[in-house]
């Protein structure tokens, strides 16, 4: 699940964003969202690096040195520019809330949105698949889905459309939607056959 983004966060996406459309257009712009998750997967696999780029010790000058050392010919040019700048405002440490908006932004750009789904069991191809419909069809988007697994549902489905705000008629559509998967009984994520587990008290999350 994606880090929760902020004003802050979006601010710097979008900069890079628009850095990244102007040098190279579509391309470069999933380029870099790619160069962005790599970084954000070493950050989270090495405590040390972590440390390093939270440390109110390390004095920007000399960590600047070691964003170079440490990412000159593993990225390109602008991204490492763009984490120097980071650096310099004494905002590295907010990599991964800044990764997370631009994934959004990118998402955005080519009509596709972001979908937490939470089970107690696995979703099969078929529960996926059906889901993936309805969201399309509230959404006018073609969702992202990720599943995760949640026992204490048992049973149940809880659905967040990202960290942004839904409008009233979409709210709607997505509490009927909510209602439907209670109503529908339990086959098609226990077995694949177009229907939704009938388990009460669901949550639909949209904020």
């Amino acid at each position: 699940m994606a880090a929760q983004t902020d004003t802050l966060a979006r601010i710097y996406a979008r900069s890079l964003f628009e850095l990244s459309n102007e040098a190279g257009g579509r391309d470069k712009i999933l380029e870099v969202a790619d160069e962005l998750e790599q970084i954000c997967e070493l950050v989270r696999s090495d405590a040390s690096l972590l440390e390093y780029l939270e440390s109110p010790v390390i004095d920007t000058a000399r960590r600047a040195l070691g964003l170079k050392t440490i990412f000159t010919n593993r990225v390109t040019d602008l991204v490492l520019r763009f984490l120097l700048v980071l650096n310099a405002n004494g905002r590295i440490s907010r990599i991964e809330t800044i990764q997370a908006a631009y994934d959004e932004l990118v998402l955005e750009a080519w009509g596709r949105i972001e979908v937490d789904v939470w089970t107690a069991t696995p979703l099969d191809s078929a529960g996926k698949e059906m889901l993936i419909a309805r969201l399309h069809e509230i959404l006018r988007k073609e969702p992202v889905l990720h599943t995760w697994v949640d026992p204490t549902l048992i049973g149940g489905i809880r659905i967040r459309i990202g960290d942004r705000l839904i409008d009233g008629s979409v709210a709607a559509r997505l509490k009927q939607l909510e209602k439907s998967l209670q109503t529908q009984g339990n086959h098609t994520i226990s077995a694949g056959s177009g229907k939704f587990m009938d388990v009460p008290n669901r949550e639909v999350h949209f904020k």
